[in-house]
């Protein structure tokens, strides 16, 4: 059973009291364990997919499940659960709290989850630590480099141990070298720890990372077909992974 699949997924909104779709007819699934990249131009539909994959918004039409459950099914309770409980976001405007310190940031679901305060903090320095960031915990947003609070951010959307990890642009906000950096986490959060990603992004040098790669246009899925070039993230991968911890 697929972790995640769509079946002829729409969404809709109005302009001029006529419907625009951004989204028309996606049907999709993702195994567990899969390093997905979904590219495409602005307008194409894919920053609304995944709104729709991270239960931020409701489909028009069609049928998403998550892990077997069918999330149109489900009350707003029940979304607001899932979305702390079984998907990490990862967007590109970081969204970090500015008076808040990195551990203080990477708490924050927990505390949604009422998480006693001890095991709030292992948890979160666990998870700075995972990133290379366990040094500087105690420091603000303004405090931190773009690719820090990127990291940052990561940790935050891992806290809660999701099924699945979203990512919007987690590099657009970045230089290269930076950009390549995050790109390392994720593969190995995806190879080590079998985490099932979905990436979204313009870039192919970005998406050239994934296994797999869905390139939308005009609300549809246009191509579906497996990466071509994975000696580039294994390249990748191993140059950077010293930079890492263990």
């Amino acid at each position: 059973m697929p972790l995640i699949e769509t079946e002829a997924l729409r969404h809709s909104y109005r302009v001029g009291g006529r419907p625009v779709w951004a989204l028309d007819g996606v049907s999709l699934a993702i195994k567990q364990g899969e390093f997905v990249a979904v590219m495409g131009p602005s307008g194409s539909g894919k920053s609304t997919f995944m709104h729709l994959l991270g239960c931020l918004d409701t489909p028009t039409a069609g049928r998403y499940c998550l892990n077997g459950v069918d999330i149109g099914s489900l009350g707003r309770d029940a979304l607001a659960l899932i979305r702390n409980r079984s998907i990490g976001f990862v967007f590109q405007s970081f969204n970090l709290l500015p008076r808040a310190t990195a551990l203080e940031n990477v708490e924050l679901p927990l505390i949604y989850r009422r998480m006693h305060s001890a095991e709030r903090r292992r948890r979160a320095l666990t998870l700075l630590e995972e990133v290379n960031l366990r040094d500087r915990a105690g420091h603000t947003p303004a405090e931190l480099s773009g690719g820090e609070q990127q990291r940052v951010a990561i940790a935050r959307a891992l806290v809660n141990e999701p099924m699945v990890l979203l990512a919007d642009e987690p590099t657009g906000a970045l230089d290269s070298l930076t950009g390549l950096e995050i790109m390392a986490i994720f593969l190995r959060l995806n190879r080590e720890h079998g985490l099932t990603i979905v990436l979204v992004t313009h870039a192919a040098d970005v998406a050239a990372y994934a296994e797999r790669i869905v390139t939308f246009r005009d609300g549809r899925v246009v191509t579906d077909r497996p990466n071509s070039t994975p000696a580039a993230s294994a390249s990748l991968f191993e140059a950077t992974a010293c930079s890492l911890p263990a």
